[in-house]
């Protein structure tokens, strides 16, 4: 009996993606191409995922844009090329279509930094709160959310509401203490924080500017204030994305996952562009979570249509709530 055959979706779940071997000689863009048209399936990738992931997709973008990317596509399959809580959204907005994921395991630090039943009792302690909550969390957060936001929209979400409105800003203290830094609020701080963008060395990216004096730092709002204190640029992937791409300044010491330097390089390929380099004795700044997703568990996500993102209704329409809201705001807002 054929080895797929064989395996059940215990092995998926224990495993965290299809696990089959690939004759060696497949071309497997190629392939990739053809199941997108046999399947009339798209692959959305997150800009933190590696350069052949991002090569393949369809759209590329940060939480804000792969959200708006959901909602409107006609596709029948979506393959989610980031990490878990970006496909249960996806999900959440497509009822109706197979989503699928290349690796289940592909978690986010952050989203687990916020357990559903405690921050349940955190709200209850304060029911006179509106709750924003970041994009990067699970599905059983945003169904105790009001209104969720992206690194992109949360400025703007939050300058929308009234200014004596009480919020709790969830699951992620950095961004939520910059969104109160430059809307001049006082909100409500879940603490939580993703692990890449707590690593970065302020010592280490000060000895930087001192050989590249002409560098600009530029930095994801994740990143904690003494960080973002020296930067010269915060925004969101999208926005520093832009940013190099627009500026006539021409190197960057990048204080975000390294894997958004793919795109800068591709977009300005005369520009030199630096990872800021984190407080250990890693090199490196990658997600652990976002780099589990390989070109083969894509290609084995779409030809076995494993592993399949499912969510009890009930949560779904709940957790989809927030999500509308946020689309709704950011439609209204232009963004």
């Amino acid at each position: 009996m054929d080895k797929e055959m064989l395996i059940t979706q215990n092995d998926i779940l224990e495993k965290g993606f299809y696990d089959v071997d690939i004759d060696p000689t497949l071309d497997l863009f190629a392939e990739i191409e053809r199941l997108k048209k046999e399947k009339n399936a798209i692959i959305l990738a997150h800009l933190y995922q590696e350069p052949d992931i991002q090569d393949i997709a369809d759209y590329i973008g940060d939480s804000l844009g792969l959200a708006q990317q959901a909602a409107k596509t006609d596709a029948d399959m979506i393959v989610f090329a980031g990490v878990h809580f970006m496909a249960e959204g996806a999900k959440i907005l497509n009822p109706s279509k197979k989503v699928v994921i290349p690796d289940l395991k592909a978690g986010c630090s952050l989203s687990e930094s916020c357990p559903p039943p405690l921050f349940k009792k955190f709200k209850e302690q304060h029911p006179d709160h509106l709750v924003i909550s970041y994009i990067n969390c699970s599905a059983g957060i945003k169904a105790l959310s009001d209104i969720i936001c992206t690194s992109s929209n949360a400025k703007a979400i939050v300058d929308s509401l009234p200014a004596d409105q009480k919020i709790i800003f969830a699951p992620d203290k950095n961004l939520g203490a910059w969104v109160n830094k430059v809307t001049g609020r006082d909100m409500l701080l879940w603490n939580g924080a993703c692990m890449v963008h707590e690593i970065f060395s302020l010592e280490k990216i000060t000895r930087l500017k001192v050989r590249h004096p002409n560098a600009k730092v530029i930095a994801h709002p994740e990143c904690e204030e003494p960080v973002l204190r020296v930067s010269d640029f915060i925004g969101s992937t999208t926005q520093l994305l832009a940013y190099t791409r627009n500026t006539p300044h021409t190197e960057f010491i990048v204080a975000t996952e390294a894997g958004i330097l793919h795109q800068m390089a591709k977009q300005s390929p005369g520009k030199t562009f630096i990872p800021a380099p984190p407080d250990n004795n890693c090199a490196c700044n990658d997600c652990p979570h976002m780099k589990r997703n390989t070109l083969e568990k894509v290609y084995l996500c779409m030809e076995y249509e494993q592993p399949e993102i499912l969510m009890e209704e009930g949560l779904r329409i709940q957790a989809k709530k927030s999500l509308d809201r946020m689309l709704e705001i950011s439609a209204q807002l232009g963004l």
